[in-house]
């Protein structure tokens, strides 16, 4: 869903890249892909290929006759996804950045509405679409909080439900709260889907490659308002997002991001928070890793039929 279309003079030259990494997405990536052709402002659609079935790409892009060319990135492996945004990124030749999911689906226009709300802003800017699940909800972490060790804590340790209202609980998550009716400057958002101008995405060197999943968003958003940036959410755009199509043990997911948190703190908090502090934050992520990851192992031993929890295919658990 995109709301007030009108196109400003100063964003009709925009020419946009649309930036997908792909790895064992599966079906829906087409269904993506179909999204951004239709995209008005979108000159090119950049597709790296972290890893996928033989023939799935191919089957994916279709014919090219009509849309936006789609070039493929491929044969370089697996090598995490803010490396392969870095990549993408490298390969665009538009003014503006626009990355996508490969499970997310942009509306019709909403490529323009992000650019058409970023052009009023100074630079530089980075604009968040509103990320929302299939029954219409807008998604959890959609728009979220500054991450930091304490809200980490509160939120593995579910302290906020002493006392939800209390700022020192605030959760990092923001879906909760009512949606804003304009654009609006937030400390974070999601990864699923934004824009942002491509001399703006360099000026921080991009995507930090050290994170091979998750949090690189996160760590990008920090960074970017660091350095003098702003983030906005616009909730004018609607992005529909299917989670979790990767054909990915969620247990390697998990433990990927347990990784990449710690990391993150590591490199931004290990200043003002004292190491002992960090250390058991730490200790209760992993804790909490470990104990997911146990309820999963049992529920595959006693139910291993459920597509829930369906084991991955060689190729993946190798990965």
């Amino acid at each position: 869903m995109v709301r007030g279309r009108v196109l400003p003079a100063n964003t009709s030259n925009v020419v946009i890249s649309a930036v997908v990494v792909t790895y064992y997405t599966g079906p829906v990536l087409a269904r993506c892909l179909d999204a951004l052709r239709l995209q008005d402002g979108v000159a090119e659609i950049i597709l790296v290929n972290n890893g996928n079935p033989q023939g799935a790409v191919e089957a994916a892009i279709g014919p090219q006759s009509d849309g936006p060319a789609i070039r493929l990135i491929s044969g370089h492996g697996n090598i995490g996804f803010a490396a392969a945004c870095n990549l993408g990124a490298r390969a665009a030749s538009g003014d503006h950045l626009l990355f996508v999911n490969p499970d997310a689906i942009v509306p019709p226009g909403g490529a323009m509405k992000l650019a058409i709300d970023g052009a009023s802003r100074p630079h530089p800017w980075l604009m968040g679409a509103k990320i929302i699940d299939p029954d219409g909800a807008e998604q959890r972490g959609s728009r979220r909080a500054t991450l930091t060790p304490w809200r980490a804590f509160v939120e593995a340790t579910s302290l906020y439900k002493f006392a939800p209202r209390h700022p020192y609980f605030r959760r990092f998550n923001l879906h909760g709260d009512p949606c804003p009716s304009e654009v609006i400057p937030v400390p974070v958002i999601s990864g699923a889907c934004f824009m942002t101008p491509r001399k703006d995405y360099w000026s921080i060197g991009g995507m930090d490659e050290r994170y091979f999943l998750h949090v690189e968003d996160v760590d990008f958003c920090l960074r970017f308002g660091d350095a003098g940036g702003t983030v906005y959410f616009d909730p004018s755009v609607s992005v529909l997002h299917f989670k979790s199509s990767s054909e990915v043990d969620p247990i390697i997911v998990d433990m990927r991001k347990t990784s990449s948190m710690l990391r993150y703190f590591k490199a931004h908090f290990s200043e003002p928070y004292p190491a002992p502090f960090l250390s058991l934050v730490g200790a209760v992520l992993w804790a909490q890793f470990g104990l997911k990851s146990s309820l999963r192992l049992i529920s595959r031993l006693v139910a291993p039929g459920r597509a829930v929890f369906r084991s991955p295919a060689p190729a993946v658990r190798r990965a």
